[in-house]
């Protein structure tokens, strides 16, 4: 690991670990998680989804009276809809409305995801990252800008996904996550291409892994020998399909 560097640890238990089958958290066990959270240090706590679902809007609602000791409390959401303008985007609205100090946002990467998933041109999805991000900093937020799927696109559209990174570091993101988010990407793989984007000048990256090829701890490992700052994960590798990289692995481990 690089001497002395600091490591954000950002625990998405709450938020990505509730896909996992069979768990369900109600509002009071996502409350008592978030302080113990809270007390062990982890630096980002992702609370949930706001405007999903009541419940999401109830845990920060019951939060915004709780405030924390240590842990920034994050709310997660997507950038701003295709061909909307960001100020009246309703999910950006959502994020504002939970009165966290931190927001995570998430956007498309890849050429593939932009035009099957998001049907709109590679254009428009720069300028959603880039208005969202840009919104949200003006509105006094710490952003983490999660790019997700950004190692599928890498692997196939390498300069347009670096592009994607960029409309979010030139808006002001604090962060920029790498996702494997279908967790088919191996160690050497995570090592070369976040070497990559060091020596192009990317600062502040962090790693968001998933569990299917069992090397998710291994790349979030991996990914922070190599550069990344900050590291995402659940508690136990909680989290859909195999799950997530596991916290209570990573922390000893760092």
């Amino acid at each position: 690991m690089a001497a002395k560097q600091q490591i954000y640890l950002y625990d998405t238990t709450l938020r990505d670990g509730m896909a996992g089958e069979g768990v369900n958290f109600s509002t009071n066990d996502k409350v008592l998680i978030c302080e113990h959270l809270d007390r062990f240090g982890v630096h980002y706590i992702e609370g949930g989804y706001p405007g999903s679902n009541p419940k999401e809007m109830e845990f920060f609602a019951a939060m915004a009276k709780r405030p924390l000791a240590t842990s920034k409390l994050t709310a997660f959401g997507a950038t701003r809809r295709k061909n909307t303008p960001v100020a009246k985007d309703p999910g950006i609205k959502a994020l504002l409305d939970a009165k966290t100090p931190a927001v995570c946002i998430f956007g498309k990467s890849s050429e593939f995801q932009v035009k099957v998933a998001l049907n709109t041109s590679l254009k428009e999805n720069l300028a959603m990252i880039s208005d969202s991000v840009a919104h949200l900093k003006s509105k006094g937020r710490e952003v983490v800008y999660d790019a997700e799927h950004f190692f599928d696109g890498f692997k196939t559209s390498p300069d347009y996904t670096i592009k994607t990174l960029e409309a979010a570091q030139n808006a002001g993101a604090d962060f920029i996550v790498l996702c494997d988010t279908n967790g088919g990407t191996l160690p050497g793989e995570i090592e070369n291409i976040v070497r990559h984007l060091v020596g192009a000048g990317f600062t502040r990256l962090g790693i968001h892994t998933h569990n299917d090829c069992g090397c998710g701890v291994a790349n979030s490992l991996v990914a922070v020998d190599n550069g990344c700052v900050m590291v995402h994960g659940t508690i136990n590798g909680l989290g859909e399909r195999t799950g997530n990289a596991d916290l209570c692995a990573i922390i000893p481990s760092l």
